[in-house]
């Protein structure tokens, strides 16, 4: 679990960085990701992710709502919204980490992640290209956070695409 404290920590960290370094575009997101599910276990899986990502600041600059839904190969599905802060750290260069929290349903796999609710925690590097377009990798944990006593959480390593909507 000291892992799972780690990502966590360095994500709001990220997240509450200077807002003068975070110069981003002014345009919603769709982004789709493909990737492995439980890849530091061995239940392993094909992810995919779609995400809407609205131009919409919460607090501060750069710090935006999303909203998505993750399906699996072995029919697990997770859906839920959160945070995220949208970090421009050089020319067409972001690293944007975010955290949400949403419902979990195990469908056939043998993931079994204790409860229904799931908290997921993403550190994202991305390339924007003309016209908006991003290409990115990702890292994400889901976990429970200790609201069941399972909570043996999952990793998943994605690359995504985003495009202006």
């Amino acid at each position: 679990m000291k892992n799972n404290h780690t990502l966590l920590s360095a994500t709001g960290i990220l997240m509450l960085a200077s807002p003068a370094m975070a110069d981003t575009h002014n345009v919603d997101l769709l982004q789709f990701s493909i990737g492995y599910f439980d890849i530091l276990d061995d239940k392993e899986a094909v992810n995919f992710r779609v995400e809407y990502r609205p131009d919409s600041q919460v607090f501060i600059d750069n710090l935006k709502p999303f909203i998505g839904a993750e399906l699996t190969s072995e029919g697990t599905l997770w859906g839920g919204a959160g945070l995220l802060y949208d970090w421009n750290v050089a020319p067409e260069w972001y690293v944007t980490p975010s955290m949400g929290v949403g419902l979990y349903a195990q469908g056939s796999s043998d993931k079994d992640l204790g409860h229904p609710i799931e908290f997921r925690t993403q550190l994202e590097i991305s390339y924007e290209f003309k016209e908006d377009n991003r290409v990115s990798l990702g890292f994400s944990h889901h976990s429970n956070a200790g609201l069941d006593d399972e909570n043996p959480g999952t990793e998943i390593l994605s690359l995504g695409f985003a495009f202006p909507f």
